[in-house]
């Protein structure tokens, strides 16, 4: 059994924000829920440019549920320059925190308000690896490309192999990859002058 904060049961409890913005402005939908999470987001901007309204709709468990409602709390009345600069982080701080295994439920909640701005501006969706010249597919299991483990790895500070797991599930089913994983992380932060 996890062991949740209040905020976290608060919000799996008594989510905020259930469902779909009709004649959304901006919406996008990640994860898999063959995988086992799966957010779908939506918002409405006012004549100002701010959020007035977003919804969601999460297949995952607690941790998934509450992400995907703070961040929709997060993300009321802000323009999309600052909606878009909340991070993973943010949402595991409004929730008091979450268990290590469970940290790719708030980088799911980033990355469905980021795919659903950039739905709105027209953009294609940042997190959809369209060949192998967005990135090479590294977590046969749940797809996942070099390119997302190293973003998420420098976003959050990560340095071995298990955290990446906890974080955007890579090596998290049969494990093939660990290795690759690792080989891409010293990689990376041997690059950037740092060592483990």
């Amino acid at each position: 059994m996890w062991n949740y904060t209040d905020k976290v049961m608060d919000h799996f409890m008594n989510p905020r924000n259930v469902g779909e913005v009709e004649n959304p402005d901006g919406e996008a939908q990640v994860g898999n829920a063959a995988c086992g999470d799966a957010l779908k987001l939506t918002f409405k901007l006012d004549e100002n440019g701010r959020i007035a309204d977003v919804k969601f709709k999460t297949f995952g468990c607690a941790s998934a549920i509450a992400s995907s409602s703070v961040l929709t709390e997060l993300v009321k009345g802000k323009t999309l320059e600052e909606a878009e600069k909340i991070t993973n982080q943010d949402i595991v701080n409004y929730l008091g925190d979450l268990p290590e295994a469970k940290m790719h439920c708030s980088v799911m909640g980033m990355e469905a308000l980021q795919a659903a701005i950039a739905n709105y501006r027209g953009e294609p969706n940042p997190f959809e690896t369209l060949d192998d010249h967005d990135g090479n597919i590294i977590c046969r299991c749940f797809g996942v490309t070099d390119i997302k483990i190293l973003r998420v790895a420098k976003e959050n500070n990560l340095h071995n192999a298990e955290e990446v797991t906890n974080y955007c599930k890579a090596g998290g089913a049969c494990g093939a990859c660990l290795d690759n994983i690792q080989h891409l992380l010293d990689d990376m932060w041997k690059m950037a002058g740092v060592s483990k």
